[in-house]
């Protein structure tokens, strides 16, 4: 397959709200992708040594699962000469990158997903990493899967590309591994997703959809999770598959890779929440909205509207980060005693702000005035704002009309600009 040149897109999203997350799916729908596969098959067997695994083999198969076409990937080895306790699975995963041609920011993704792997696993258990007694994860298929989702991603300019993912379906009910009978997720998937407040939902169907390696690899990716598609145009999509098959969904991973639409603005994806409250002090709504902010929110607003019954009401209206939709509803509803919080999903076109510093001269003294910049994606600049607080201060300083300071102001700052191109 050719690969795309990272520099056509720069939207990734993984898509693992149907059939979950697990390191063969990852690996299996990058290289559907367009990954370099001889690349990434390289790099998994310099896993070979003799104190890693032997024999490593590696077979890509393009398969049909209920219907779809999706990329599978399956990675055997001699287990004879398998590491023997976490620290040394870390040690031949560190020393194997030190060998391969990769980016910085790959390596670093790699060591960091195998550490909490190991880590995560160890502090379930209650051991050392030196006593550590590898089951599942000793296997060389999760040691190759990091290995090769690095490769894979570094290959396709993953880690210069902004990545979204959805909520991780975990499935549900029992199932067996190697400390017995267990609930899906797994001890160590959850305490993965739980070390980086990570969304996960249950379902849709009864079995592990995430396992310990594909959410180990995710929970480390620079990554937004969006229960929506940003706007944006798909230029391809990649379907993973592992080794089982449920009737009820496909158990695909579906990998899209795309670019903004164009324009001259930037595109983030937000939430806005909304409440109807008629029987609130006007005190409390203006702690409600100082605590707001205080607690993230990126904009409050109050409304004055009518309910039932004709009854003087006021609507608040929060604007926040996707990530923190659950703790502003609960500071919501905590505050102002509501019974219910609508929440709406979706993108908003934003410019790009900065903030500077301009020192004058007013009335003999020396003055500073913080300025607010705003620009486009371009850089070119939309609109200069002196701090209203900075300008009060002098106002009131100085008895100069605060309208004449905000001129002055701008006046410095387009100068201050101009001087230092």
């Amino acid at each position: 397959m050719a690969n795309l040149s990272s520099s056509s897109y720069s939207i990734v999203i993984i898509d693992c709200q149907t059939a979950g997350i697990a390191g063969d799916m990852i690996l299996g729908a990058l290289l559907d992708l367009g990954a370099d596969a001889a690349k990434v098959t390289c790099a998994i067997k310099r896993l070979e040594s003799p104190n890693g695994y032997s024999n490593i083999n590696v077979d890509i198969n393009p398969v049909i699962t209920n219907g779809f076409k999706a990329t599978k990937v399956s990675i055997t080895a001699n287990n004879e000469q398998t590491p023997k306790n976490g620290k040394q699975l870390i040690e031949l995963v560190e020393k194997t990158l030190q060998h391969l041609n990769i980016s910085p920011k790959a390596k670093q993704f790699a060591s960091n997903t195998i550490y909490s792997l190991v880590t995560t696993e160890a502090n379930l258990h209650g051991s050392p990493l030196l006593d550590l007694h590898l089951h599942e994860i000793g296997l060389v298929d999760t040691a190759a899967e990091i290995i090769g989702s690095a490769v894979a991603m570094d290959d396709l300019g993953f880690f210069n590309a902004k990545i979204y993912t959805t909520p991780v379906a975990v499935g549900g009910g029992l199932f067996k591994f190697s400390h017995g009978l267990t609930s899906s997720p797994s001890p160590a998937t959850l305490a993965l997703f739980q070390s980086k407040n990570f969304p996960i939902k249950g379902g849709p169907i009864e079995a592990e959809l995430a396992t310990p390696t594909g959410a180990a690899i995710l929970v480390n990716l620079p990554s937004e999770t969006t229960s929506f598609y940003p706007e944006m145009i798909p230029l391809k999509v990649g379907y993973g598959t592992g080794d089982k098959k449920f009737p009820e969904i496909p158990n695909i991973l579906r990998i899209t890779i795309g670019k903004p639409l164009t324009t001259n603005l930037i595109s983030e994806q937000i939430a806005v929440l909304e409440t109807n409250i008629d029987d609130v002090s006007g005190e409390i709504v203006g702690y409600v909205v100082d605590r707001l902010f205080l607690e993230g929110a990126k904009d409050v607003t109050v409304i004055p509207t009518f309910t039932k019954k004709n009854r003087p009401a006021q609507m608040i209206k929060v604007i926040t980060h996707q990530k923190d939709v659950q703790h502003l509803t609960e500071v919501l509803i905590e505050e102002t005693g509501t019974l219910g919080v609508r929440v709406h999903y979706c993108a908003r076109h934003i410019v790009i702000r900065d903030v500077f510093s301009i020192n004058f001269t007013i009335a003999g003294q020396a003055e500073t005035v913080t300025i607010k910049c705003s620009k486009n994606s371009k850089g070119e600049i939309i609109r200069l704002k002196p701090e209203f607080e900075d300008l009060k201060r002098l106002a009131e300083k100085t008895r100069m009309p605060l309208r004449e300071l905000s001129e002055l102001a701008t006046l410095k700052a387009k100068e201050a600009l101009r001087q230092s191109v």
